[in-house]
């Protein structure tokens, strides 16, 4: 995780677009959706269709930030707040980071789905659906197939 914290807040952004699309959120790169990434984004990092049809949207927070400095109710709040200026009802928050007690607990009184994701989750989510690894070896174990030489 290390690595990534180094990079710049834009290419986090389009790091997790691109971790969502691999995930099998909204179908392409191209049509799937955007690292937004300026300022004045109003607490709104992204977007993706939550299909390939894209009858949902899904609005994303993206927060780099160094272990130790962990994500609190504060932040989810404003979260929540964006999607509801945004009129959007599902968000996911990502952090390179962990969440407080507090955040984790939280959960948004009207109909808004939110979704925490934290550093630890992030790493194994990368190495899951192959984003910025490479595969070095590959073991192959065989057993004999007993239906190939039954009756």
């Amino acid at each position: 995780m290390a690595k990534v914290v180094s990079l710049s807040p834009a290419f986090f952004e389009r790091l997790v677009v691109e971790l969502l699309v691999k995930m099998g959120y909204g179908g392409s790169i191209k049509d799937a959706g955007k690292a937004i990434g300026k300022s004045g984004d109003e607490g709104i990092d992204g977007t993706i269709k939550e299909d390939k049809l894209g009858l949902d949207i899904i609005y994303i927070q993206a927060k780099k930030w160094a272990p130790g400095n962990v994500v609190g109710r504060p932040e989810l709040h404003k979260f929540v707040g964006a999607l509801a200026g945004q009129g959007a009802k599902k968000g996911v928050f990502i952090t390179t980071s962990s969440f407080t007690r507090e955040a984790s607990d939280y959960v948004p009184r009207n109909e808004t789905k939110i979704v925490l994701i934290d550093g630890e989750q992030l790493a194994q989510l990368m190495i899951d659906y192959s984003l910025g690894v490479t595969v070095q070896q590959v073991y192959e174990i065989k057993r004999m197939d007993n239906d190939y030489f039954g009756d």
